[in-house]
């Protein structure tokens, strides 16, 4: 590509700010804010003449005082607290960091130069004017372990901290949250909120009003987790049996004959002689009429849960239950739950007790809840590649600060192969070869399965390695921390070990001037992943604060990224290749493969963005309920309900229980309609989702039917609340009902948390038809023959193809006209 002349890069800078372009890279503004923090020598005050310097801030914040006007003091006061109490001298790197976040930015410092310590110069300032700030992490882990290592910074300048852990009983909960600093996971505290959404007394609530965050792993947290909404459910029936059946059913089908799967590994259809073999063991007549919807939504989850659910790459099963593995970090993914019957399809599939899924009671997502915060801000080494989504999601720009010591780690090129196989031999003879030298490995690898594989064939040549996966994840910290002692070789999925630092040498450094003369830490990657964030991600582990270090990716056109978005014969024609043992060396294939994740992450971006376009109308209604339930909660009656409404009843029940016992009871009773009521529009708006596709049909526009058919509901639900609840007094006051009865109401007796993955295979809600296994099972019991035609066109285009290649457009132009859409969109 030739290099852009200067007029043209002007341009472009000009064009950046006048879109907007949120991405700092110029610091030249925050040098003097710094030069005038470190001019502020606290060293010889002694602990309580610093309480004061810091208790008169506080004074100041609270009379109203900006924080611009305390930044500079503040940050002194915390820069010598540090030194004194943590032994940690911040660099600057780390003070400009903090005061980008002061400014509502995400902060991208790179692996191992102290975000941890950055973000206690911004919760410090947050917290003067007893706000109450979170810093919201990524597992309970860091939050218990910075809350630990950082409080005596925050306790030498009078500010509070307090840790929320799962588990917590509700009063150590409430306090944590009432204080200036509070650790938490950015899940647990969204599940806090929502239990707090189902609160019928106040003394139940643990959160105070939201005022600052603080997002640590902001891209992981803000973009790859903040699509999957939290669910808060409660008991309620008993589970779908069925499951079990139709699992053995799927079981006996055949790959090819009864079923086939589209290129990508995304969806699976019956095939006519499937269909017929169905109908005959279940003896259902015709599957695709109305009335075997449910059959066919169940069967088409089971049959998704046999052929594309994979085992210890998509979940593992442990203790009886499933766990859903995160792509993203190779972690288990704690209280995750496929929805649409998925969950008892794949329970069904691996023989396990079916678990109820219960009565949803609320749900909102991570995206969603980080809204709720007037202030907010985030830290990570990756952020610049996801700017465009945090602007548009979050309006948070990034501010880019370079590392206190320039990196010196080396990032050789991909090694490419045409299979899996020869893939697998070079990287174990490279490991073999980096072992022999006592040079500490580190290899990320894609799933529980192949870390596992890799395990044992280094085992066979006699290579000692340790093993980090989903399987032993509460074992995490202690590995991370031994990664880089000499000749260590470590395989863990792609992102084990966030948040801990890989010291040289060992987590005492004992041998590290060894491990410096052989190269430092030889990070090696055996797969490329769908987003170049998590790469990143990875090759980071290696040469932190300035330390040598080595990354390499190993891949084949194999892999699961190729497979899955159908570009290994695209390549291979394109490159003219064939199969061959060793590595291939062609530069333009490797710049294609990472032109090829580009166009991948454009088009994820596009699924995330059309997940919030739906979402967002259902946050509003929440919103709604929720200011509804407030006022309820707070004030002695529902505000005007019945007092405008039924004028008479609420006297008539004044005089029978006297005022406060009324307005209590009138309380009760529309708490609990309103709450039920928000829960059966949940599961409606969650069939609606999976159904409202079909107008495209009609020639409408999904989005705009969904918002409209939404509100109607909405309004319903909320006029059908009061009603319920006029009729419920009304049998109360007016029959001699029994007060008792309604006083005892209370939220379910028994409730649970979940994470829903809305997207757990790729799946765009504006997708084509047949991409989404609930929309195409519901879509086929209601409209049945027109389905089953759009079905017979896709797969007569199928055959078509493979019988009469030349006779439709190339692979290859079609390829090109999507990467030049996606190229657009990205």
């Amino acid at each position: 590509m030739p290099r852009r002349s200067a007029v043209s890069g002007k341009l472009v800078g000009f064009a950046r700010k006048v879109r907007g372009d949120l991405l700092e890279t110029d610091l030249n503004r925050y040098q003097s804010i710094v030069d005038a923090i470190k001019s502020y020598d606290y060293s010889r005050l002694s602990d309580a003449e610093l309480r004061l310097k810091s208790d008169d801030l506080q004074a100041r914040a609270r009379a109203g005082a900006s924080d611009g006007d305390l930044e500079v003091e503040a940050f002194a006061l915390v820069r010598e607290a540090s030194r004194r109490v943590l032994g940690l001298d911040p660099h600057d790197v780390q003070i400009i960091a903090g005061l980008a976040m002061a400014r509502n930015r995400v902060a991208e410092l790179p692996t191992g130069e102290g975000k941890t310590l950055a973000a206690v110069f911004t919760a410090s300032l947050l917290a003067l004017a007893g706000r109450g700030v979170h810093i919201l992490t990524f597992n309970d882990y860091l939050a218990r372990r910075d809350a630990a290592w950082m409080g005596p910074a925050y306790n030498l300048l009078g500010l509070s901290v307090g840790c929320v852990q799962e588990g917590q009983a509700v009063p150590e909960k409430r306090a944590a949250y009432a204080a200036d600093v509070t650790y938490a996971t950015a899940k647990e505290a969204g599940f806090d909120f929502l239990r707090d959404r189902i609160a019928i007394v106040l003394r139940d609530l643990v959160h105070r009003p939201f005022k600052a965050a603080i997002v640590d792993e902001a891209d992981s947290i803000l973009i790859d987790e903040a699509r999957i909404p939290l669910v808060i459910a409660g008991l309620a029936g008993r589970p779908d049996f069925a499951a079990g059946r139709l699992s053995a059913l799927v079981r006996s089908l055949i790959p090819g004959r009864d079923y086939e799967t589209d290129a990508e590994h995304r969806n699976v259809f019956l095939t006519d002689v499937g269909a017929r073999r169905v109908e005959s063991v279940l003896g259902c007549g015709v599957l695709y009429e109305p009335p075997n919807q449910r059959l066919l939504e169940a069967l088409y989850c089971a049959l998704h849960a046999q052929a594309l659910v994979r085992r210890d790459v998509d979940y593992i099963v442990r203790n009886g239950r499933i766990e859903i593995v995160d792509e993203f970090t190779g972690r288990v993914m704690d209280k995750r739950h496929w929805p649409d019957g998925l969950q008892a399809a794949v329970e069904a599939k691996e023989g396990l007790r079916r678990r109820s899924e219960g009565r949803v009671f609320g749900s909102i997502t991570l995206q969603h809840y980080f809204g709720l915060y007037p202030r907010l801000a985030g830290m990570t080494a990756t952020a610049r590649s996801s700017a465009d989504e945090l602007r548009e999601f979050y309006s948070l720009g990034v501010t880019v600060v370079p590392p206190h010591r320039p990196s010196i780690r080396v990032d050789e090129p991909d090694a490419v192969f045409t299979h899996q196989a020869a893939k697998r031999r070079a990287l174990v003879a490279e490991i073999r070869s980096a072992h022999a030298a006592s040079r500490p490995i580190l290899v990320g690898t894609l799933s529980v399965k192949e870390s596992e594989e890799l395990a044992a064939d280094l085992l066979g040549e006699g290579i000692p390695c340790r093993v980090l996966n989903a399987r032993n994840d509460e074992l995490e910290a202690g590995i991370i921390a031994e990664t880089g002692s000499l000749g260590a070789v470590t395989i863990s999925t792609n992102m084990a070990g966030r948040g801990t630092d890989i010291k040289l040498g060992g987590a005492d450094e004992r041998s590290r001037d060894a491990v410096v003369s052989l190269g430092g830490l030889y990070v090696i990657g055996t797969n490329r992943h769908e987003s170049l964030r998590v790469d990143r991600q990875l090759r980071g582990r290696a040469g932190r604060q300035g330390d040598p270090g080595t990354s390499r990716f190993f891949i084949s056109l194999e892999d699961d990224l190729f497979e899955r978005y159908g570009l290994v014969g695209t390549l291979y024609r394109r490159h003219g290749l064939a199969r061959q043992d060793g590595e291939i060396a062609s530069k333009p294939l490797r710049g294609e493969i990472a032109h090829a994740q580009r166009i991948i992450e454009g088009q994820n971006f596009d699924i995330r963005r059309s997940l919030h376009k739906f979402s967002s109308l259902v946050e509003i209604q929440r919103r709604i309920v929720q200011e509804k339930r407030d006022l309820c909660l707070e004030a002695s009656a529902p505000p005007g309900l019945w007092a405008e409404r039924s004028p008479d009843l609420h006297t008539r029940g004044i005089a029978r229980f006297g005022e406060a016992r009324t307005a209590s009871l009138e309380r009760r009773i529309f708490l609990h309609h309103l709450d039920r009521g928000w829960s059966d529009h949940l599961a409606w708006i969650n069939d609606t989702r999976e159904t409202i596709h079909l107008v495209t049909l009609g020639g409408k526009t999904p989005i705009q039917e969904f918002q409209k058919s939404a509100t109607d509901a909405f309004l319903n639900m909320m006029a059908e609340a009061e009603t319920a609840s006029l009729q419920a007094l009304t049998e109360l006051i007016e029959n001699d009902g029994a007060p008792e009865a309604v006083e005892n109401l209370k939220g379910p007796s028994s409730t649970w948390t979940y994470l829903v993955n809305e997207d757990q295979f790729g799946w765009g809600l504006e997708m084509i038809m047949g991409k989404n296994i609930g929309f195409g099972a519901v879509a086929a019991g209601v409209f049945g023959p027109l389905f089953i035609l759009t079905l017979a066109a896709r797969r007569f285009k199928s055959w078509f193809k493979r019988r009469y290649p030349s006779e439709l457009p190339s692979g290859d132009e079609e390829k090109r006209e999507d990467e030049r859409e996606d190229g657009r969109r990205a």
